[in-house]
Formats: C-alpha cells, structure tokens, sequence
C-alpha cells in the first residue's frame, strides 16, 4: 500500500494522511525520544502500515540524533525484529 505519513512536531505524532493511523511520542528529557503508541485502524491492519510508520519514525530519531524508548509494544517488538539495524539507538 502507498501510504503518506506526516511529522506533526507540535502533536508529537506520525500520521498517515487520509487514514486513521498515527504513531506517538514524548520528549522525556533533551536528546531522548519515547515512542508510547501505535495505533492502526482494524481495516487498514496488516497491510505493513505499523512497519512504515515505525520506520520512518525511527529514521527521524537517527537524523535528530535521539536516543529512543520503545513503551509501546509494537514499536519495541518492531525494533526487536530489526535489532541490527536500530540497536545503536536504545536508550539504555
């Protein structure tokens, strides 16, 4: 699926424009990022919406260079599949 996600700073969140999906964070302290909740409509799910929108935030969190927190359980387990490749980015 072709999907658009838009960064809305203010609201700390991802959302995909024209579709109920969002991705959402909090700015704990300077330098760290918590990514606290995914969510994605029942009818859009398993279409890989979760994936690109943990994707491109975690892509925002290198460029920011932010230490990132995974309280949500989607983001943690996405982050957990793609170990090597976000490893570096844990906070702790």
């Amino acid at each position: 699926m072709n999907i658009s996600i838009t960064h809305e700073p203010a609201e700390q969140t991802f959302t995909v424009v024209g579709q109920d999906a969002e991705l959402t964070y909090a700015r704990p302290e300077s330098g760290v990022v918590d990514f606290q909740h995914t969510y994605v409509d029942e009818s859009l799910r398993g279409q890989g919406i979760g994936d690109q929108l943990a994707k491109q935030a975690l892509e925002w969190a290198r460029h920011e260079q932010l230490r990132v927190r995974t309280s949500c359980r989607f983001m943690a387990a996405y982050v957990s599949r793609h170990k090597a490749q976000y490893e570096d980015l844990l906070d702790g």
